[in-house]
């Protein structure tokens, strides 16, 4: 067993210290699914199954402190075979065990006592009578003792990656341009890809609140073309999207949530070509264009149950599917004229058909067509329909 504790400044918990320390948990899960709460200050993670996927004790606590810093944080890093020793040589400022001063062991009437008494290093502690001592400091403190040094287990209970993150954040001072928001939002935005990496999991969609004076707000909906977990990539659209907004007030605090996870697995990359990470660059353009241009500016296009072509499609959002499966009763041309031309029966001659379409009654647009594939005078392919007995031509075949 291998235990890391986490002992953090009680300031750098910016008062909320619970929720703060929930969402620092759930940034830790990506580390290790035992990461167990130690309020009001403190996580601790058994690490042993999960060294060997960061290279060793040595880059996993390298790769730790540099995460904690990007997420603005200060804390002692101590590690044990015991949650207990690892948990009390953190708050001792990560020295050895046996140099540890009682004050990180106990506190209240027994601390006094063992003061009282010249007691000040955990090795003296450890060198009394565990009998007269029981019956000076209480039960639990030789309960503590014997869990530090491993003599009895110490069950721990390990906490619960949540299913959204909500997580906000003060700033140390009034923020008026984009830039100063978006160095804060970073800092939410890396706790949400931790998160998010422990749910194996990315979002669709995030929303980030700017709290101004007089309890104002301002509200900014960042979409996506495709799931993504990556700091990276969500702190580039947000700063797209505070280009085009003007700040009326100082920003004073942020607020940043995302829910609606999408599963999201780490994928290989190909041999010859990666599809998938061309398909990928395509969705990231779209998205940024999206931002830039506007809703309106940028859709894609699915198709829809009607069997009128002209109403079998739909824009949407990128990278927007309809799950909705409707298959063509028949062949369709890649190329509609919009509106249908009138043409002269002289100038083709049918080979197929004909595919009666008789719908849209509900929606006061309703089509009577009889559909034929013919041949033109220069042997394209058509795709006509006779309607009240004049032809017309509505599509091309390729």
């Amino acid at each position: 067993m291998l235990w890391v504790a986490l002992h953090f400044n009680a300031l750098h918990l910016n008062g909320r210290t619970a929720e703060t320390l929930e969402n620092l948990a759930a940034w830790a899960c990506q580390f290790t699914p035992k990461v167990s709460l130690e309020p009001p200050q403190a996580l601790l993670a058994e690490m042993a199954g999960s060294l060997r996927c960061f290279g060793g004790l040595d880059d996993f606590l390298a790769k730790l402190r540099a995460g904690l810093a990007e997420l603005g944080f200060d804390a002692v890093i101590a590690t044990a075979a015991t949650p207990r020793a690892a948990l009390w040589r953190a708050r001792g400022g990560d020295r050895l065990l046996e140099d540890l001063p009682i004050e990180v062991v106990c506190a209240d009437e027994p601390l006094e006592f063992l003061k009282s008494i010249g007691i000040a290093k955990m090795h003296e502690l450890l060198r009394l009578p565990r009998e007269g001592l029981a019956k000076r400091c209480g039960k639990k403190l030789i309960q503590e003792l014997d869990q530090a040094l491993g003599a009895i287990a110490e069950p721990r209970e390990f906490f619960a990656p949540p299913a959204r993150f909500a997580a906000g954040l003060q700033l140390p001072g009034e923020v008026s341009h984009a830039e100063g928001v978006l160095f804060a939002a970073r800092r939410l935005l890396v706790q949400l890809e931790g998160l998010l990496t422990a749910r194996q999991a990315g979002v669709r969609r995030f929303t980030v609140t700017l709290l101004h004076q007089k309890k104002e707000i301002t509200e900014i909906e960042i979409n996506l073309a495709s799931p993504s977990r990556s700091t990276e990539r969500l702190a580039r659209l947000l700063r797209e999207r505070l280009a085009t907004v003007a700040l009326r007030e100082p920003v004073e605090a942020i607020h940043l949530e995302a829910a609606d996870f999408t599963p999201l697995h780490e994928r290989s990359g190909a041999l010859f070509g990666d599809a998938l990470a061309d398909e990928e660059s395509w969705a990231q353009l779209a998205e940024r264009l999206h931002l830039r241009l506007g809703g309106g500016a940028v859709h894609g296009l699915t198709t829809q149950p009607d069997h009128r072509p002209e109403y079998a499609w739909r824009r949407v959002a990128p990278g927007e599917w309809d799950p909705r499966e409707f298959k063509q009763p028949g062949p369709r041309p890649l190329w509609l004229l919009q509106p249908a031309r009138r043409i002269d029966q002289m100038q083709f001659e049918l080979l197929a058909g004909p595919e009666r379409i008789e719908c849209g009654w509900w929606d006061g647009d309703e089509a009577k067509r009889d559909y034929f594939i013919a041949q033109s005078a220069d042997a394209s392919l058509l795709w006509v329909y006779r309607d009240a007995g004049e032809w017309f031509l509505h599509g091309l075949f390729a």
